[in-house]
């Protein structure tokens, strides 16, 4: 995740090395179907019925937030400077064709992206 002008490991990272360490993981988060389950029943909890339609992902990675965003059917906001920012940041800003070039070849066609949350 980033933190800052940092990036950290998260737990999703030290899952991935735990594997492939040989060790046995069990992922609840995101990308998979049954948080995005929870946060819907919680927000239904919450404001009464909530229309999936009307719910906005936002997130940075590619493996969880957006996966998740996609395989789910939700709206996405994708935030440019997060953990894949090298993959289409020139000079140190965000470069709309490289970034529009990275979605594509990832399969995500957010609706809204933005440069940093905030």
């Amino acid at each position: 995740v980033s933190r800052g002008n940092r990036l950290v490991p998260c737990a999703g990272a030290l899952a991935a090395l735990y594997s492939e360490l040989g060790g046995q993981t069990r992922i609840a988060g995101k990308p998979h179907k049954p948080i995005y389950d929870a946060a819907l029943a919680k927000a239904t909890e919450l404001r009464g019925d909530v229309d999936a339609a009307r719910v906005l992902a936002i997130g940075d990675g590619m493996p969880t937030d957006v996966r998740g965003a996609i395989d789910y059917g939700l709206d996405l906001l994708f935030v440019a400077e997060g953990i894949h920012e090298a993959d289409y940041a020139v000079n140190g800003k965000v470069d709309e064709a490289s970034l529009d070039r990275f979605l594509t070849q990832h399969g995500a066609h957010p609706k809204y992206w933005m440069t940093k949350l905030a």
